[in-house]
């Protein structure tokens, strides 16, 4: 391993100096840099000192919180390992995937992801989906002679023993992802964040050039010019919005972490926020996952041990020393429900063994009864035993029904004698004899009930896909108390075409016996209808959905090729646990969105005011380091937006970017803004005979104020205060902002930054214009948010993610 590396196609490792370097890449913040070096040189070195100071302060509070936010996704890597049974020096060991090696024996069973490039050595019937590679939806078939396993790909069907002979970036999977690049495919948040930066770039280009313009025609110095059209350049834009994201995000995380939620990438904190409809499976999620074996009947409804131990015996795992070496839930509750019979079970000689599939929906051995007989024991669903028996007394469908709607999970079993028979294969599943059937209860869930109301609350409709009898299905929807509506069954699906099955979902609540394809289906079907779509999963069936899904979804406890497909992985299988993460997926958002229209409308109000102050003034309406330090003030006060409180109702619904909103908001209240800047321009001139320096002040201390205290009517849409209250730390925060801007001309420091004392009449015309200019701020949101209902907006995943997804499980 040492020499060829781990089999990691990318590695999850937080590193300080590529955070660093990406903060640097802003093309204002170093063209800034370069200006405050000539400034040093040009003798004009108070400015560039407090330019300086500025913009290490800048990058440095960016650089903490996105290392912070890059930690905190390391250490969720950290929390999920896959592993992989291979034999190595003759030994069978259980070994972390990225210790894979050349040379390592690898057995391949259906439903597992394929670790690496393997070669075949031996099998029976082995078909490898390839989509991810190919997107091609049909399996393809391995031959054992020349043909080979490929990284990321999953076994469909059959079983094979095979070495491996490339590992990570070497495999064809692999160099694939790393042909995409390191960077993860953006997800719809951070596209809405690009479209916002070029929305501030266009903007800014605007302004900027034009102050640039009008400095030079009033015959201002050229470097002055520059510096203050950089300035205002800067000034418009959020410079610390990355900040404000990548903490909202980290410490989104830890909460989520905090409440069993693991999210892959924190940006996909906010995709949890915009589900509209979830699928999710019945076993574990809506009842309690404890399967328990009730008993076993005879065709006639009578009890009959018998059939329990021709049920046990009908397993294809590996039973050792009385144990099954894996198995799923119904085999354990079979072999824990008495201590008599698993000897007896074992007295059966297994010859062959056609495993499960999720087409067949049934498993077959070929074995020798203690006493000498060769028979074929089938069991599995009902309806796909029964088909394949010759006979079926009414008396047995009845005892069928009746378990059935009772809500409790049914396997049948039939035998055939088969003397002549050395091999199995799907030809030998006919002319059963049905023996009877094993009755299983898995019980709702004490919180399921509870869990739906709740995310029906938050707007999310609830969908159940199972593949389980239509009967039972619907009986646990209803005691539930999910919506009225249709159960859909597989063969219903297969009947209805792709339109047809969109226009049923609507009336649709629950999907019973679906296959893994059919899944995929219903979630693509769904995310037709513009809805955003997550799907709940935890088994090999459901990684083609979990894939087609907007935010896949699972557990912990799940199969690795569950996980590998999902987003979110939930630590405990709990509606509630995945409400929460909705909840903090849409409080992220939300917080964001206040930061961005609260930033851009007064940034703008603020740079609007500049550009028709430079036009009438004999001096520049504020110098460029004030301009900056008034931005830093203002952007630092606003990192305690993370922390602020949420109002209910805009945690009901998703919301999404809207750059049109954002425009709009931006260019009603930033003039709302600058009607009071020019009022303080004219208290200045003509009621305080202000020079160049008290002018400074005066407007430097106003701007600060409004544009910071107005956060408190933005950031809700109720009425501030009374009916909506900050975070105690944004309340802090800010008035603390409000209060160094306040205090700044008074202090020493006031002649090094260009400022000079006030006078006390100026706080009280202060006072005046912040209470008028909340008062009217107030009056136009309420105008604005009612005239202008939001747009939704259908979200769309490029086929990378694919690729990037499934990279996920091949990372260190």
């Amino acid at each position: 391993m040492r020499a060829i590396g781990p089999n990691a196609v990318r590695t999850h490792r937080a590193r300080l100096l590529p955070v660093l370097l990406r903060q640097l890449r802003s093309p204002l913040l170093l063209l800034l840099a370069v200006t405050a070096s000539v400034s040093f040189f040009l003798a004009e070195r108070s400015d560039a000192v407090v330019i300086a100071t500025i913009l290490l302060v800048s990058v440095g509070l960016g650089t903490v919180n996105e290392y912070r936010a890059e930690r905190a996704a390391e250490a969720m890597h950290e929390r999920i390992h896959h592993t992989v049974t291979v034999i190595r020096d003759g030994r069978r060991r259980s070994l972390d995937l990225v210790r894979l090696v050349p040379g390592d024996i690898v057995e391949l069973r259906p439903g597992e992801l394929v670790p690496a490039d393997i070669r075949l050595l031996s099998g029976n019937g082995l078909h490898c989906d390839e989509s991810v590679l190919t997107g091609e939806s049909e399996p393809v078939e391995k031959s054992c002679v020349d043909g080979c396993a490929l990284m990321g790909t999953v076994v469909s069907a059959g079983h094979a023993r095979g070495v491996v002979i490339a590992t990570g970036g070497a495999t064809a999977f692999g160099r694939i992802a790393l042909g995409l690049g390191q960077r993860q495919p953006d997800t719809e948040f951070q596209i809405g964040l690009r479209k916002f930066s070029m929305l501030l770039v266009y903007v800014a280009a605007t302004l900027t050039a034009g102050i640039f313009v009008v400095n030079v025609v009033a015959h201002r110095p050229i470097l002055d010019a520059l510096l203050f059209s950089l300035a205002i350049a800067v000034g418009i834009s959020p410079q610390l919005l990355p900040a404000v994201v990548s903490t909202s995000l980290a410490a989104g995380s830890r909460r989520l972490a905090r409440r069993k939620v693991l999210v892959k990438r924190m940006v996909c904190i906010e995709d949890l926020g915009d589900i509209e409809v979830l699928f999710t499976d019945k076993t574990g999620t809506l009842t309690d996952g404890r399967i328990e074996f009730m008993r076993a009947l005879d065709p006639d409804g009578t009890s009959d041990d018998t059939v329990l131990v021709l049920g046990m015996a009908a397993t294809d795992i590996a039973v050792q020393d009385g144990q099954l070496t894996g198995g799923d839930r119904l085999d354990t509750a079979l072999w824990e429900s008495t201590a008599a019979l698993p000897a007896a079970a074992q007295s059966f000689s297994r010859i062959a063994t056609l495993p499960f599939d999720h087409n067949r929906r049934m498993v077959s051995v070929l074995v020798d009864q203690p006493g000498g007989d060769r028979i074929v024991i089938a069991k599995g669903a009902p309806e796909a035993v029964l088909a394949r028996c010759a006979e079926v007394t009414p008396t047995a469908a009845a005892t069928l029904e009746a378990e059935f709607a009772a809500g409790h999970r049914v396997v049948a079993v039939a035998t055939r004698p088969a003397p002549s028979l050395r091999t199995l294969d799907t030809d030998d599943e006919s002319g059963l004899t049905l023996r009877g059937i094993l009755v299983f209860l898995d019980p709702p869930k004490a919180t399921a009930r509870r869990a739906l109301r709740r995310l029906h609350d938050l707007g999310i409709t609830v969908k159940v896909v199972t593949g389980d009898n239509p009967v039972v299905a619907d009986h646990v929807c209803t005691e539930l108390g999910l919506p009225p509506g249709n159960t859909l069954t597989g063969s219903d699906i297969d009947r209805l075409d792709d339109r047809a099955l969109t226009e049923t979902l609507s009336t649709t609540r629950a999907f019973a016996r679906i296959d893994p394809e059919q899944k995929a289906r219903i979630v693509r079907a769904q995310r037709h209808t513009g809805l955003d779509v997550a799907f709940l999963g935890d088994g090999v069936n459901d990684a083609l959905a979990l894939h087609a899904a907007d935010v896949g979804i699972s557990v912990d406890s799940a199969t690795d090729v569950a996980k590998d497909a999902a987003d979110v992985v939930l630590l405990e299988k709990d509606l509630g646990v995945l409400a929460d993460g909705v909840v903090e997926g849409r409080r992220i958002f939300a917080n964001t969105i206040k930061y961005v229209l609260m930033g851009t409308s007064s940034n703008f109000g603020n740079m609007f005011s500049a550009a028709g102050a430079s036009a009438f003034l004999p001096f520049l309406p504020m110098l460029p380091s004030q301009i900056l330090l008034n931005n830093l003030l203002y952007d630092a006060s606003q990192l305690a937006i993370p922390t602020d409180t949420v109002d209910g109702e805009q945690l009901t619904r998703p919301a999404r970017w809207d750059i049109g909103l954002i425009r709009r908001f931006m260019l009603v209240f930033g003039p709302i803004s600058s009607v009071f800047d020019f009022a303080t321009f004219a208290v200045m001139l003509w009621l305080f005979h202000a020079d160049a320096v008290l002018f400074h002040t005066g407007w430097f201390v106003e701007s600060l104020a409004t544009q910071t205290l107005v956060l408190f009517v933005i950031r809700t849409r109720r009425s501030p205060f009374f009916r909506s209250r900050p975070s105690v730390a944004l309340l802090v925060a800010t008035l603390t902002a409000v209060g160094v801007g306040a205090l700044l001309p008074a202090t020493p420091m006031a002649r090094d930054l260009g400022f000079r004392p006030l006078p006390g009449g100026f706080f009280l015309a202060l006072a005046v214009m912040i209470a008028l200019y909340l008062a009217l701020a107030e009056l136009t949101k309420h105008w604005f948010f009612r005239a202008r209902p939001p747009v939704p907006v259908r979200r769309v995943r490029t086929p990378a993610h694919r690729i990037h997804r499934r990279a996920f499980r091949f990372s260190r």
